[in-house]
Order: structure tokens, then C-alpha cells, then sequence
């Protein structure tokens, strides 16, 4: 049941952006298009450079910071911590970039920062929360057998906890594409450069392939995510 549901996803998924490129090329035409696209190649490596960098190290930081809060001894400053991680939550998404800018200068590196920020909140949450919230049953079990602390984690914690953590994952990386147009707005190159100017110039269709764009790599990195999931996942969840 679950790879039925999970292969009725991508394809509904892959159907999805297959529609909405279909519709973008005969309403806007071939000839705006081939106008348009060694900007869109561009801006698109740019804007995927600053999701893959800041997610990276949102992942490196926010899931052993959710596994150590997730330990017995860490629980009781388990909520305190986690403010610690909601600083880029708090604040609306123009304020981090603009504290960024302000004490690393512009370009790519504020940005990442800022994303960085936004991004960790709901992977220690998740990754909290999935070893937070496993069956005592199961922890007894895994003690039964003799394996030690680490054991347990890798073996047992882990790979029971995997759908809860990758749902923290997904949420993150929709936050991250999404916010990463403003980037444009300290400096940084991304599909803010289509979508701001668009904006600001009424130009329709630059607005809307700068919005497609994003919309259509949150979609395939949502997508690739559930993949990896389902393949990582003996339950076929993800």
C-alpha cells in the first residue's frame, strides 16, 4: 500500500510539472522562451547553489542538534533549546537577510546565511520529535537484545524516526527555495532577479517564469526528497 501511494505521488507530481511547462511554453511561446533561457540556466544553478549550500548545513547542524535534545539527560531543555533554532523563524525573511547584509556585507554569503537560518527550525524539530515520540517498547527491545546506546540509535531510533525527520526535511527545503528569491534583494543571484524586476517594471513575463521556476524546483527537490526517503525507509515511507 505505501509504494502504491508513494508511486501515485510521483506521478501526479511528474504530471503536475509536465502540465505547467506544457502550459508555460504554448502561453508565452517558444521564441520568449528561447529569449529568456540562458537567464533562466543562469539564475537557476544560482538559486540551486544557495538552497544546496545553506541546506547542507542546515542538515549538518540541525540533526545532531535534534538527536542530542532527543537523549534522555537533554530532554528537560529540549523546548528552551529549540528557541535557539526558531532565530530565523522569529523574524520575517526580509529582517535575517537584512541583518545578514549588515554584518557579512551582500552577496552570496549573507544569503546563505539567512537561508541557513530559515531552514533549521523544522529539521530539529522533526528529528526531535521522531526520536522523541518511539514506542518505549521499542527501546526496551533493542536493550533486550544487548545493543548499546549507539546500536540502538543507528539500528533502531533512526530508521523508525526516518519518516518524521524527512517530513522536518521537505518542510525546510519548500522554506528555503521559496525564500531564496529575496536573496536578490543583498546582492545574490537567484530567480529574485526575474521576479523583483518583473515586479517592478510590470513585466508580466518575466514575473512568471521567475515564479514558475521556483515553484518547479521546490516541486522536483520535494519530489527527489520522497524518492530518497522511500529508498532509505524499510516501511516505504516518506
Amino acid at each position: 500500500m505505501h509504494k502504491r501511494a508513494f508511486l501515485k505521488r510521483i506521478v501526479f507530481g511528474s504530471g503536475l510539472a509536465a502540465a505547467v511547462l506544457a502550459a508555460l511554453y504554448f502561453g508565452i511561446g517558444p521564441s520568449v522562451l528561447a529569449h529568456y533561457q540562458e537567464d533562466l540556466v543562469y539564475l537557476g544553478q544560482q538559486h540551486l547553489y544557495l538552497v544546496g549550500v545553506s541546506m547542507v548545513l542546515a542538515l549538518l547542524v540541525g540533526l545532531p542538534s535534534g538527536v542530542l535534545l532527543s537523549r534522555p539527560w537533554a530532554k528537560r531543555w529540549a523546548e528552551s533549546g529549540m528557541q535557539i533554532f526558531n532565530i530565523g523563524n522569529t523574524l520575517p525573511p526580509l529582517a535575517v537577510l537584512a541583518l545578514a547584509m549588515v554584518v557579512i556585507g551582500i552577496g552570496d554569503k549573507p544569503a546563505i546565511v539567512a537561508l541557513f537560518l530559515a531552514s533549521l527550525l523544522p529539521i530539529v524539530r522533526n528529528t526531535y520529535s521522531g526520536l522523541a515520540g518511539l514506542s518505549p517498547a521499542l527501546l526496551e527491545a533493542a536493550d533486550a537484545l544487548g545493543m548499546t546506546r549507539r546500536q540502538r540509535l543507528w539500528r533502531v531510533e533512526l530508521p523508525n524516526a526516518l519518516p518524521v525527520m524527512l517530513s522536518g526535511i521537505r518542510i525546510a527545503l519548500a522554506i528555503n527555495v521559496g525564500t531564496a528569491p529575496l536573496a536578490f534583494l543583498i546582492g545574490a543571484s537567484s530567480y529574485g532577479e526575474l521576479i523583483f524586476p518583473g515586479i517592478y517594471l510590470n513585466n508580466h513575463t518575466a514575473l512568471l517564469l521567475g515564479a514558475v521556476a521556483t515553484a518547479l524546483i521546490a516541486l522536483i527537490l520535494d519530489l527527489t526528497v520522497a524518492s530518497l526517503g522511500k529508498l532509505m525507509s524499510p516501511r516505504g515511507v516518506a
